[in-house]
Order: C-alpha cells, then sequence, then structure tokens
C-alpha cells in the first residue's frame, strides 16, 4: 500500500530549505518554485516541485495526490515556475490516466524519493501506471 503524504513541520523545514536553494539556481535542473493562488483566499502560495521535461515538452506531476496545491492549479489554469532569479507564469492542462501514464512513468524513475507514495515501481508495465494515475495527477505545462 503506497505511503500517505503528511505534512509535519520537519517537511516543512525541509520545503524551505529546497525553495531557498532553487531560489538561488542551486540544486537539480528539473526543480522549481511552484506559485499559484489560493482558490479561496487569493493568497500566493509556494511549494517546491521537480518538473519532468522532455525536449520541449514539460509536465508538472501531484506525486502525493490531488494536495492544495493541485486544487488550486486547477481553478487557476495557470502557475508560476521560478528558479534562479527567473520566473514564467504558464498555463496548465490536466491529463486523462492514458497520457499521463508514460510521464509518470518516467517521474518515478528520475525521482526516487517520491516512489513509497505510488503503488507501481519504474519498471512496472505502462497499464499499471494508467491505473495509478487518478491517484497522482499530471499537467501539461504549455
Amino acid at each position: 500500500m503506497a505511503k500517505t503524504y503528511q505534512v509535519t513541520t520537519r517537511q516543512r523545514l525541509v520545503n524551505r530549505l529546497i525553495q531557498s536553494l532553487i531560489h538561488f539556481g542551486l540544486g537539480p535542473k528539473g526543480n522549481y518554485i511552484l506559485t499559484v493562488p489560493g482558490r479561496k483566499s487569493g493568497k500566493l502560495h509556494n511549494i517546491p516541485v521537480t518538473l519532468v521535461e522532455e525536449g520541449d515538452r514539460r509536465w508538472l506531476v501531484a506525486p502525493f495526490g490531488e494536495v492544495n496545491w493541485v486544487r488550486n492549479a486547477r481553478a487557476a489554469g495557470q502557475v508560476t515556475l521560478a528558479r534562479g532569479g527567473r520566473s514564467e507564469t504558464v498555463s496548465i492542462t490536466e491529463l486523462g490516466p492514458e497520457e499521463s501514464a508514460p510521464v509518470l512513468q518516467k517521474y518515478l524513475t528520475d525521482v526516487p524519493y517520491v516512489r513509497p507514495y505510488f503503488e507501481v515501481q519504474p519498471d512496472s508495465p505502462l497499464p499499471a501506471f494508467v491505473a495509478e494515475a487518478p491517484r497522482h495527477p499530471v499537467f501539461l505545462i504549455k
């Protein structure tokens, strides 16, 4: 059974440290600070994310499921991605399970620390990722 994501004080501290590194352009290439307005409050929320990048295409994956930033991003239809002092506001489109499956497989291969939150492994067949997709929203970045 997949692990459930819990925001603990330790996790908040780790997120702040990672955000600081990303802000200065440090850390792995695909890491960004995602900023999205709250769907009810309008307050801006920041969260470190790792994108799947392939050629000129990019995807935003929710490894921990339908958490608040996912609901906020759906409502806004766009997010801001920042790294190393540069930022861009991008439109997003949520993908269906069939389209999400190969992206999730690549994400799980590239980002090993999220594996406990999935019920599949990187070498699982693609149909297993199709079944897993509803638990991990994927957005195409435009």
